[in-house]
């Protein structure tokens, strides 16, 4: 079954909110076999709506739509569907009286315009908001299934779990759909790619490689789609063992995990504690450890070090080896990771200092340079990155390369020590 997600409303095309509905409701179709094909925002305007929905009956089996069911003159969905399916809107009873509930509840008066939350198209089987005024409705025909549900995501989830969801296992597709992924580290997606080409040229038709990469590391995903399930399994865990030996090098774990995330499994399993010294992070590095949880098991924290002052007074870097050196240099990276292993008493820790931008470069440090350092039980590892000049990517480079620098170190004396 071939699906199609649309979401109504101008918010998103203005970039006002950022459009989550899609993501999640593809996450819980896919394991149904169900393929989301397409995609698609569109204004508040009938004539998009339309247009919308009229394109997405060519592509697509399901048409599940989000946003534009509320009370105000902006929310044309209804009416406009209305005329797409040729039928008129009735209103139904246990929607007024649900939305008159909720009113009571709220000691509000009840406006004619909110009882028009409970108008319907007339041929709809009507599905059951709990957490909100607005119906949502599913349609059966021109041999589509169309369900409309509110933008809200919260609303939008309860009828997708309680309501869609169950309706469409009612409606088993006539393809079965897996997914095997693994993380790597330490090596660029065209390389990989390289790699893994005589790889992709003997894949089953059925079978197909994705890479997902960011900075530092690569996500490979298999996907296998058919009819015969037995097969498929077969031919895709193959496929997978496969995979997993070509990369063996620099395979970091199986499943759809961070990075950051099996580091903190990895250090914690071992007993293992972690520090760090940010400079030109300015914290990203210790939010993406700390938004995990479980996180404090193996990060104690460190310090933010902007300034030379802060890195002298917490980390006991000299003030000659600045002097001398400057902020952004090897010595003093050196000098961070250390002092800050020693004095916030980890195991490891990680150091970042570095020119950031789009300003404070020069001819020998240009902007986008910058150290990390890791300090680990046999000694101190530093590398020098030269970015680019834009100011957000550069800390996310930084902050990504310093978690595959840790990675590498901590799976080194691992070994070494096992």
């Amino acid at each position: 079954m071939k699906a199609e997600i649309i979401t109504i409303g101008d918010e998103i095309l203005i970039g006002q909110i950022v459009d989550t509905n899609s993501a999640w409701m593809a996450q819980q179709l896919n394991p149904l076999g169900i393929d989301v094909v397409q995609i698609s925002s569109v204004p508040d305007k009938p004539e998009a709506i339309q247009q919308a929905f009229e394109l997405a009956a060519r592509r697509s089996d399901l048409i599940l739509s989000t946003g534009g069911l509320g009370p105000t003159k902006d929310d044309v969905t209804k009416q406009t569907l209305a005329a797409y399916f040729n039928t008129t809107l009735r209103r139904d009873k246990q929607v007024e009286k649900h939305v008159e509930a909720i009113f009571s509840k709220l000691n509000r008066p009840m406006l004619e315009v909110n009882r028009q939350q409970a108008d319907v198209l007339d041929h709809a089987v009507v599905l059951h908001n709990e957490t909100g005024t607005a119906p949502g409705m599913w349609v059966e025909a021109k041999e589509r299934i169309y369900v409309m549900m509110p933008g809200v995501p919260q609303e939008m989830k309860y009828l997708m779990e309680n309501e869609v969801l169950p309706r469409l296992r009612q409606h088993p597709s006539q393809q079965t759909i897996w997914h095997r992924t693994l993380l790597t580290a330490g090596i660029g997606e065209s390389f990989l790619a390289q790699q893994l080409s005589a790889f992709e040229d003997q894949l089953p038709r059925a079978i197909h490689l994705a890479y997902l990469p960011q900075y530092g590391q690569v996500k490979l995903r298999l996907t296998a789609s058919g009819q015969d399930t037995l097969a498929l399994d077969q031919q895709i865990a193959l496929q997978f063992e496969k995979l997993q030996q070509l990369v063996a090098p620099y395979l970091v774990g199986i499943g759809d995990i961070l990075l950051e995330q099996y580091i903190l499994d990895n250090m914690g399993d071992a007993g293992l504690s972690l520090s760090v010294a940010e400079s030109c992070t300015g914290g990203y590095l210790s939010h993406l450890l700390t938004r995990l949880p479980g996180s404090s098991r193996v990060f104690k924290g460190g310090g933010i070090v902007y300034s030379n002052a802060l890195k002298t007074r917490l980390l006991d870097v000299a003030e000659e080896t600045l002097a001398t050196h400057g902020a952004v240099s090897e010595a003093v990276v050196i000098e961070m990771a250390q002092g800050a292993q020693r004095n916030f008493v980890t195991d490891y820790s990680i150091a970042i200092t570095g020119i950031a931008g789009p300003d404070g470069g020069s001819d020998e440090k240009p902007v986008g340079t910058v150290w990390i350092a890791i300090a680990g039980r046999n000694g101190v590892r530093a590398k020098k990155f030269i970015f680019g000049k834009v100011r957000i990517p550069n800390i996310e480079r930084a902050a990504a390369n310093a978690l595959v620098m840790l990675y590498d170190m901590v799976k080194t004396e691992r070994a070494i020590m096992s």
